[in-house]
């Protein structure tokens, strides 16, 4: 018998045992039910019959809590009694469902000053304040270990930071006895300003809130806690264009929710622009109540183009400015828009500090008058004329923010505006002349000049060579615009002083009054028509232009955008029929709207990045739907989701118009999530319609620069003229593009740009918080 048949006739063998077994095999009779109500009858096939037995039903867990038994749906997680761990309803490896655990990830590490303390329910537990010194880590993160040289080479950092956004007070308890002994004004805690006692909403106890050093590629990671009472916050990081996590940008109801009082929330990103930035609170008016701070992030020297220029680049060297009015910020929004309030601060600060200097001038004023008291409460300094005589005092000696160098050494300085009104700023050194170096982070080639004008949101960095004779030297701050002699002659000092020299004020008191002669960057109201000054326009990029097609002939798509004041029966302001915008007496009471192309921005109820699966094209709305609607937004108020969509990796013109028919005003644009390309900036002889600035567009008739323009996230526009820029689309999302004038931008003067589809966008992270 040759193998092969022998094993047929094994196998026939082995069936016909299989089958006789089978015969006498009673096969089990399927019951009716199972005992639990949460099983189900489930069969398997058997040798010779069918088996049944009661099984979990598909796509759930049965698990026991606290004694009673439950189902869970494939996908449901619940806590376990250990903190660190959690159950999860999940599939098992043979596709049936089991629980499986999950382990929460701690690092268990807090920053210098805090110590980590258990907390009960909780797995990580919480870092807190050191009880036994006042460290002075919690204040300035001085020895904060992504504070450092940055080396080429060397991997990048994880950073981590923890914020405590709260109202506090200037001059409070923390204090002792500032101003009197100078040395309690540097206390932990101790918020000095101009000396003015008010209500501020600050970071840490801080204003400016902590410095973020990091270096270029560092990850950020900060837990914003918000111990506001009964208000909602978050932190926008200006400068960042957020690629890789475009849900961390900051803005409430564009790309997160806002952050609810006692709640933490966990800004997570990556530091992937390097230059002078900063971050601020992107709610309501709370970053004029002094919710900001800056964010540097370096290169290493091998790597920054400037690197010859200078030979020192120290944290120490940095100038935060804002400008500072005598109330909350709130308060003066709704005395602005709703009674006889102005808009107009008082006064400038460098750092969190400076003086009153208009308190001399008011007190001789005082003396004068028959009722002293009247002019105080003008000042909004509701003090009478003996407490006056106090304060006037006290300012006096408010201390200023001191900058000190070494002769025949190169300094670079870096700039921060963040104020929140209509005060553009003008910076200048006594004796020393400034080379501007960057702006909004992107370099420039070196332009010398005397003075420097600033507009909110904007930042430059400059190089101020230490070649005088050595002694003490005025860095002087005069507000323009609302900020000018027609209102408050709002300014502010600090000190250049040169290492060595006696620790003393110049002799000359600061005024309003003086004046820097010289050449002058990015004028206030000038374009490339004024050759007396030297436009941001005319500046060059310190790098090779893009070869992304940014710069090309034409761009993708070209959006007007003209704005003004208009004289609107604005919802939040008037009710037609009882006192709408004619209808109010007071001429002064009646306060137009700033809008773009006639449009007041109202955001959805949920953020348009992160709940975008909510979301059609039908909600948004522009200048067309209503045009299309048979709505003229000239005459009739109108606000709505104002978006304007452009295809991903379009390269987008924007034409800003400030038409100039109301104020001689002025406003700075800041773009989320992208920088541009300034390609054109001009001052227009008289009005500047948008029908006007068509024309001259279709006529060749608006100067574009195509070639070496610089780069920045933020710009102005002159008062009755135009700015054109350029970016390329290629940072998918929803990205808010508003004026930076906080009052302007809260009333609706704001759009939202939609780049791609939302099949370009990245995903939203799972824990993200909803509203």
């Amino acid at each position: 018998m040759n193998p092969e048949q022998n094993v047929t006739a094994e196998i026939i063998e082995c069936c016909a045992e299989i089958e006789k077994l089978c015969d006498q095999t009673r096969c089990p009779i399927k019951p009716a039910a199972c005992k639990e109500d949460y099983y189900e009858i489930v069969s398997k096939k058997g040798k010779c019959c069918d088996e049944y037995f009661c099984a979990p039903p598909k796509d759930k867990c049965i698990v026991t809590i606290n004694g009673t038994t439950t189902l869970k749906n494939l996908g449901d997680i619940w806590n376990s009694v250990d903190p660190c761990s959690k159950y999860s309803c999940d599939y098992g490896s043979e596709g049936i469902t089991e629980v499986t655990t999950i382990k929460e990830y701690c690092t268990n590490s807090c920053n210098n000053g805090y110590q980590l303390k258990p907390v009960l329910g909780q797995c990580c537990g919480e870092c807190v304040q050191k009880t036994s010194v006042v460290d002075k880590d919690y204040n300035n993160y001085e020895e904060h270990p992504c504070k450092r040289d940055c080396v080429a080479g060397s991997p990048p950092k994880l950073c981590k930071y923890k914020f405590i956004v709260e109202w506090y007070e200037t001059l409070s308890k923390a204090c002792y006895n500032c101003p009197s002994n100078a040395t309690d004004c540097s206390r932990p805690h101790c918020i000095t300003g101009d000396g003015t006692r008010k209500s501020v909403l600050v970071i840490n106890r801080m204003m400016p809130g902590p410095t973020i050093n990091v270096c270029f590629g560092d990850k950020i990671i900060v837990d914003l806690q918000n111990n506001l009472l009964g208000e909602t916050t978050s932190i926008h990081w200006h400068g960042m264009h957020q690629r890789r996590t475009p849900y961390m940008d900051g803005v409430p109801f564009v790309s997160q929710c806002p952050i609810s009082q006692k709640q933490t929330f966990r800004y997570n990103f990556y530091a992937d622009k390097a230059g002078t930035h900063f971050y601020h609170s992107h709610t309501g008016v709370q970053r004029g109540d002094g919710s900001l701070g800056a964010l540097i992030v370096r290169l290493p020297r091998s790597e920054d183009v400037h690197a010859k220029l200078y030979d020192h680049d120290e944290p120490k060297h940095l100038m935060v400015l804002q400008d500072w009015t005598t109330v909350t910020g709130i308060s003066m929004f709704n005395a602005f828009h709703h009674s006889n309030g102005d808009n107009k601060p008082q006064n400038i600060l460098i750092n969190g500090k400076g003086r009153w200097w208009k308190a001399a001038q008011v007190n001789n004023v005082l003396h004068k008058q028959t009722n002293p008291r009247s002019l105080n409460d003008l000042l909004q300094n509701k003090r009478s004329p003996e407490s006056h005589e106090t304060y006037l005092n006290e300012t006096k000696l408010m201390p200023l923010q001191v900058f000190t160098v070494v002769e025949n050494k190169r300094y670079r300085l870096r700039l921060v505006n963040a104020e929140f009104l209509n005060c553009p700023m003008e910076i200048s050194v006594d004796n020393h002349t400034m080379t501007v170096i960057a702006s909004d982070g992107s370099d420039i080639k070196p332009v010398e000049v005397e003075t420097l004008v600033t507009y909110a949101g904007e930042r430059f960095d400059f190089v101020i060579a230490a070649n005088q004779k050595p002694g003490n030297y005025w860095i002087r701050v005069k507000g323009l615009m609302d900020c000018d002699a027609r209102s408050n002659s709002a300014h502010q000092v600090a000190i250049l002083r040169y290492n060595g020299t006696v620790e003393e004020e110049p002799l000359d008191v600061p005024n309003y009054e003086y004046q820097r002669l010289g050449r002058q960057l990015n004028a206030l109201n000038r374009g490339v028509e004024d050759s007396t000054t030297i436009s941001i326009t005319e500046t060059n990029s310190a790098h090779q232009d893009p070869k992304n097609g940014v710069l090309k002939d034409e761009a993708d798509i070209k959006f007007f955008i003209a704005y003004d004041f208009y004289a609107k029966n604005n919802t939040k302001f008037y009710i037609p029929g009882l006192y709408g915008f004619n209808e109010v007496l007071k001429s002064s009471q009646r306060k137009s709207s700033p809008q773009l192309n006639h449009i007041s921005m109202k955001l959805l109820s949920y953020p348009l990045m992160t709940a975008r699966n909510l979301i059609d094209d039908s909600l948004f709305c522009n200048s067309s739907t209503f045009v299309n609607q048979g709505i003229d937004c000239r005459a009739d108020f109108c606000h709505c989701p104002h978006v304007l969509q452009v295809k991903l990796n379009a390269v987008v013109e924007m034409v800003l118009i400030d038409e100039g028919y109301t104020y001689d005003s002025n406003h700075p644009f800041h773009l989320h999530g992208n920088d541009f390309h300034v390609i054109g900036m001009e001052k227009l002889n008289g009005t500047a319609s948008i029908e006007r600035v068509k024309e001259m567009d279709k006529n060749g008739e608006l100067y574009r620069r195509l070639k070496g323009s610089p780069i920045k996230d933020t710009v102005t526009v002159p008062h009755g003229g135009y700015t054109i820029i350029r970016f390329k689309a290629n940072n998918p999302g929803y990205w808010l593009f508003h004026c930076h004038i906080e009052f302007h931008a809260e009333i609706g003067m704001a759009l939202v740009v939609k780049v791609g589809e939302h099949s370009d966008m990245l995903s939203v992270p799972r824990n993200l918080p909803t509203c």
